[in-house]
């Protein structure tokens, strides 16, 4: 049986985190001028988290 928490989840469609290298591949096509939109669409991630990435990565300098 699912705890109700896990189960609210599912229905929400969270998912694991992305990986090191997906951050980075985010950030090398970022760098080649790929809008978030294109990003998203090859990556097959959604807007909301490429365009999160991207600012932690100009803000921050970093991915993680």
């Amino acid at each position: 049986m699912q705890t109700a928490s896990t189960n609210i989840c599912e229905r929400m469609g969270h998912s694991q985190e992305l990986s090191e290298f997906k951050h980075g591949t985010m950030i090398g096509c970022h760098l080649c001028n790929k809008s978030i939109r294109e990003l998203s669409l090859i990556l097959n991630i959604p807007w909301s988290t490429v365009s999160g990435i991207i600012k932690k990565w100009n803000q921050l300098g970093k991915t993680s």
